[in-house]
């Protein structure tokens, strides 16, 4: 399965969006990026967390970012790359991303 490099995302309420689904088995990630492309003067509300799926009992989520803000027209980097390891095997994990009901984000994750 190929895993999308770049990202639009309209953020909508509880929305949760899969930057890297379980079991694509990806590259691994040098880098992430995420803009807010808003054009009000509002921050961008986002987290990005690590999370699997089992086959029996609750999923497991590792938080990487919680809730933080990110002002107008700013761009975040993340390029920490033991922080962007994680196994994204069928058992593993996959990349999420949920942001604000009204916010609009770029993301380009750099493999």
């Amino acid at each position: 399965m190929a895993v999308q490099k770049y990202h639009n995302i309209v953020g909508s309420t509880a929305t949760v969006t899969s930057l890297i689904p379980i079991g694509s088995k990806s590259p691994p990630i040098k880098s992430i990026v995420i803009t807010n492309t808003r054009d009000s003067a509002t921050d961008a509300t986002v987290s990005l967390f690590l999370q699997n799926d089992p086959d029996t009992g609750a999923s497991s989520t590792f938080e990487m970012l919680h809730k933080v803000q990110i002002p107008q027209k700013v761009t975040l980097l993340l390029d920490e790359s033991s922080m962007l390891s994680f196994d994204n095997s069928a058992k593993g994990f996959g990349l999420q991303l949920q942001c604000g009901s009204s916010d609009t984000l770029d993301v380009l994750i750099n493999f």
